[in-house]
């Protein structure tokens, strides 16, 4: 006979015989237990068999020991899995920026000049230039009245120290307009670091802040006053103004804006650079504002554009030009056009087709948005009063929203300027300056100073509208595609990009083209090396660390309406 087993199992008792066939025996109710594992179907149960008693606390912790092991393994996987999700989502958005940063290596192009890295500004004086010293006598004092607004002062300043060098005189500071159409009484003080531009130019030409009480004493008549021809040559003034001078001793040439030649000998270029872009150093307030404002657009963006927008009431009564106003702009702008007695009368319509006129605000922006740069693009508006207003500004804040002004970036800090439009034009030169694209809208002095400053400083991309071309492009604008205008607006922009080439063909002002001053750097550091180190290294360059943030997000616009 086989030995018998018996498992209880709710009250009952499973028993097996001999052929294999299932007997049920109904069992005491005190027996009701739960069956931890399932009786084998061989079993046999004896009459008289033992049964066992397992206890709740056993069974309980081992359900709690299995559980355990579950959960710590349903745990540990879940752990896993969201380590898992984390590194994929991590990977991904390190892929995104990649991609983003691909996408502004190939962009850069809009943004840099080519080439520009191969020339650098030079405006050393030679070994054969003669420096000033104290031993030399100088022929007397020199006066300079400059004229017009910051800008057009600037020149004649630079053109006052070239004059006392070649008149061998003794430079006073410069006295500023004050009697301009903006009617700003600031003077040379309160705008320029006097005592820095007399250091500097020291080895160049004697410089005092007034002329001395001794010598004014000593006057038997006031000062010698005169007006000199415009853009007149330096062999004029050794004939006419020299002998005068010399009699005098002290002399004022009054209206002095580009009354000096333009094309010079070399060492006489390289000193007007000497001048314009390091002797004219702003006054610490203004550059710690203008300064500010250029991290405040940094914090915001990497890079932006300044536009010099020029659409101010004087500008466009000046141009003669019409944009649609009605008889309101008419009577307003002939008004202020009567300020200039000599200007001819001239067709609106024909000066638009000659380039003459100023871009709209919406037009700059066309421009711009057809050279490439997206609407996400951070642009600084550098301007005084905008013809219209906001009115006037909506369309270029539609196409570019991300559109700021000194007056949303320092409103407060910018009260004690607000009564001197020279100084907020000294704010605006700063930004403009170091702003990674500057758009002229016109060719007046800022414009001209600023393109000849940015390429003497690097070739930084400037651009200036073929206005004569684009012209036409916008009277059609309606009846083209979008990817139809924006070709052929940037067919009409080549050669009007700031490209270290576009110096050797231009005649223009040497403060627009300083080219005596840029000198080319040797080939082994020229920029086709340049170019192909970076093409070399674009992968290393997705790799590493930006210094400035990117957005999460693409803003750009691909078609504009």
């Amino acid at each position: 006979m086989g030995v018998a087993k018996s498992w209880i199992y709710t009250g009952k008792v499973y028993v097996v015989a001999k052929q294999g066939s299932l007997k049920q025996q109904n069992l005491l109710p005190e027996f009701h237990e739960c069956v931890l594992w399932a009786p084998p179907e061989t079993a046999a149960v004896v009459g008289g068999g033992q049964r066992r008693r397992i206890s709740w606390t056993v069974v309980c912790g081992v359900m709690l020991f299995v559980l355990g092991l579950i959960s710590f393994f349903t745990g540990h996987v879940a752990s896993d899995l969201e380590w898992c999700s984390q590194r994929v989502v991590v990977k991904r958005r390190l892929l995104k920026k990649k991609v983003e940063r691909f996408i502004d290596v190939q962009q850069d192009g809009i943004w840099e000049t080519k080439f520009s890295k191969s020339y650098y500004g030079c405006s050393e004086r030679s070994p054969y230039y003669a420096t000033h010293t104290h031993q030399v006598m100088s022929n007397g004092y020199l006066l300079i009245a400059a004229s017009g607004g910051l800008n057009q002062q600037r020149t004649g300043i630079t053109d006052a120290v070239v004059v006392a060098r070649i008149l061998n005189a003794t430079l006073v500071i410069p006295e500023l307009d004050h009697h301009s159409y903006w009617k700003d009484d600031s003077d040379f003080a309160n705008i320029f670091d006097v005592d820095w531009f007399i250091s500097y130019l020291a080895k160049d030409v004697p410089v005092v802040k007034r002329v001395p009480e001794k010598v004014m004493r000593s006057l038997e008549k006031p000062p010698y006053t005169m007006r000199v021809p415009r853009k007149s040559e330096p062999q004029f003034y050794l004939d006419e103004v020299l002998p005068i001078l010399t009699k005098r001793q002290v002399l004022q040439l009054t209206k002095f804006d580009y009354r000096l030649a333009n094309d010079l000998d070399e060492e006489l270029q390289r000193m007007r650079c000497r001048v314009n872009y390091h002797a004219l150093r702003f006054t610490k307030p203004i550059q710690n504002l203008g300064q500010k404002i250029v991290m405040r657009m940094r914090k915001m963006a990497p890079r932006f554009i300044a536009v010099h927008l020029r659409f101010e009431p004087d500008m466009l009564a000046f141009s003669g030009c019409y944009y649609g106003g009605g008889d309101k702009e008419r009577n307003d702008l002939g008004e202020i056009r009567k300020r200039w007695t000599t200007l001819p009368e001239t067709s609106p319509d024909g000066e638009r087709k000659r380039g003459k006129c100023p871009l709209t605000p919406h037009e700059v922006g066309l421009m711009l948005r057809a050279l490439g740069f997206e609407n996400n693009t951070y642009l600084y508006v550098a301007s005084g009063e905008i013809y219209g207003g906001e009115e006037t500004l909506k369309p270029l804040r539609e196409l570019f929203p991300n559109l700021y002004t000194k007056e949303m970036l320092a409103n407060e800090e910018l009260e004690p300027f607000l009564p001197y439009s020279s100084r907020l034009a000294a704010i605006d030169y700063i930004v403009c300056d170091e702003s990674d694209v500057f758009v002229t809208n016109n060719n007046g002095n800022m414009a001209k100073i600023l393109a000849g400053r940015r390429r003497y400083m690097g070739h930084k991309r400037t651009i200036r509208p073929n206005a004569k071309k684009l012209n036409a492009l916008f009277l059609k604008r309606e009846k083209i595609s979008w990817e139809s205008f924006a070709k052929k607006v940037k067919a009409a922009q080549q050669g009007f990009l700031g490209e270290p080439d576009e110096a050797k063909t231009a005649r223009a002002e040497f403060h627009e083209y300083p080219s005596t001053c840029i000198c080319k750097k040797p080939f082994e550091f020229s920029g086709l090396e340049t170019i192909h180190h970076k093409n070399q290294t674009i992968s290393r360059t997705l790799e590493a660390e930006s210094e400035y943030g990117h957005n999460e997000e693409d803003q750009g616009v691909h078609n504009v309406q």
